[in-house]
C-alpha cells in the first residue's frame, strides 16, 4: 500500500506544515488562539493540541517505546492538556522530530503486517493493516491541520503554501 520513502516525505511534510501554522499561530494573542471558534475541538489552541494527542496516541501504538500520551479529554479539553501555548509549541516541534525519527527506522515488512490497538476510551478492539493505519495517521494530520488552517484565515492571517509538491528536504 504505502513504501518507506512515502512515511520518510509525509513526517518531513508533517514537521514543514506545523512549523508553518504554528509560525502563523504566534501573530495571535493567546486569547484569540484560544477562543472558542465553534470548531470540533473549540480553538485554533485546542485543534492543535487535539492533533499532538492524536499523534502521540498513533505513535505510541506504532511503536511502544514512544511516550505514552496523556489520557483523552472530552472533545473540548484538549486545549488543557498543554494551556502554555509556548509549551505546546515546544512539544510539537520535539514530537515531530521523534516521527521523522521513527519514519526513518521502518521497515517495508513492518508496513505489511496487521497491527491490533485497543480505542483511546478502552471500548473497541481493531485489527488493520499497518500500511492503512500509517496512511490514515498522515490524514488526520492533514485534516486537522486544515482546520486550523481555515480557523487562522478566519482570523485575518495567511498561512504559507501547503501543497505536498513544495517540500523542500
Amino acid at each position: 500500500m504505502i513504501t518507506n520513502a512515502y512515511v520518510q516525505r509525509m513526517s518531513r511534510y508533517n514537521r514543514w506544515q506545523n512549523e508553518n501554522l504554528y509560525g502563523c499561530a504566534d501573530r495571535l494573542p493567546d486569547a484569540e488562539r484560544k477562543r472558542d471558534a465553534a470548531a470540533f475541538f473549540g480553538s485554533i489552541h485546542g485543534t492543535l493540541a487535539h492533533l499532538l494527542w492524536g499523534d502521540m496516541t498513533w505513535l505510541h501504538r506504532f511503536d511502544p517505546s514512544e511516550p505514552v500520551a496523556p489520557a483523552r479529554p472530552g472533545n473540548a479539553g484538549f486545549a488543557d492538556l498543554w494551556p502554555d501555548w509556548a509549551d505546546l509549541r515546544q512539544r510539537r516541534a520535539a514530537f515531530d522530530a521523534e516521527i521523522i525519527a521513527w519514519s526513518d527506522r521502518i521497515s517495508p515488512v513492518w508496513l505489511s503486517e496487521d497491527l491490533t490497538w485497543t480505542s483511546s476510551d478502552g471500548k473497541r478492539t481493531s485489527t488493520a493493516s499497518i500500511g492503512m493505519l500509517v496512511a490514515h495517521f498522515f490524514n488526520h494530520q492533514a485534516h486537522h491541520r486544515g482546520q486550523v488552517h481555515c480557523l487562522l484565515t478566519q482570523a485575518g492571517l495567511k498561512p504559507a503554501d501547503t501543497d505536498l509538491m513544495l517540500l523542500r528536504e
